[in-house]
């Protein structure tokens, strides 16, 4: 869960762990109400599979490892990086392993209009204030946040595994913004367009592009899709 910044004195927290339990109780206590969406596991990528995954689908988060394959597409990658466009919510990673909460930011920013945050709540307050920000703007006050720190912290404790900052895995969010499907990576300088999409194909338009993203690490184990549904199949 690397950075931008690989200085000894960048700012590191503790990584958060791929639970959509752990998840849940941090996006509740931070503005998402219980009654709106949830994170669910993915337990495969298969259709038959897919289908168990409760619709709609608003966003999916996909932890993958590090490796020198991904780390040269992702080189190979900043070279077609164009500049977010309006409607896309996209931010930089300028604090190590934050790419848990930086994915759920992702996620949480580009459905705001098809969600209703918990008036003058954390993530209610977060987005109205980093609305007109730039993708480094908004990296820089969430580094300086102290709000959000403390609650990734407490989420990081209620995981089921010893929290280390000793990791080589990273999380990135899937979402469809404007009928087009986005890779948004902190790590990389501005959104990735995957082709068409809608809130019916975003699982498995998602699901295609994981795939190929695993199958170019066949030698690694350490992957876990979770997807951010809205409850009860609500219409939106």
């Amino acid at each position: 869960m690397a950075t931008l910044d690989e200085t000894p004195s960048a700012k590191r927290w503790l990584p958060l762990e791929a639970n959509p339990d752990v998840m849940n109780q941090f996006l509740w206590g931070l503005g998402l109400p219980e009654t709106e969406a949830e994170c669910c596991d993915v337990y495969g990528l298969d259709e038959e599979l897919l289908e168990l995954v409760p619709k709609p689908v608003l966003a999916v988060l996909f932890l993958y490892p590090i490796t020198s394959q991904s780390e040269e597409e992702r080189m190979l990658q900043e070279n077609e990086i164009k500049e977010p466009t309006g409607g896309v919510y996209y931010m930089r990673q300028t604090v190590g392993n934050a790419c848990g909460t930086i994915g759920l930011l992702h996620a949480v920013g580009n459905i705001t209009s098809k969600i209703k945050l918990v008036e003058g709540s954390f993530l209610d307050k977060f987005f109205k204030t980093t609305a007109n920000m730039d993708a480094l703007q908004r990296a820089q006050f969430l580094e300086n946040d102290t709000e959000i720190e403390v609650a990734h912290s407490v989420a990081v404790t209620a995981g089921d595994t010893e929290a280390s900052d000793n990791v080589n895995t990273h999380f990135i969010c899937f979402t469809c913004v404007d009928g087009t499907l986005y890779e948004l990576d902190g790590r990389k300088t501005g959104p990735i367009p995957h082709g068409a999409s809608s809130p019916d194909t975003l699982l498995n338009g998602a699901a295609k592009v994981i795939k190929g993203m695993i199958e170019k690490n066949p030698d690694s184990l350490n992957f876990n899709v979770i997807a951010i549904s809205k409850k009860d199949g609500g219409a939106f």
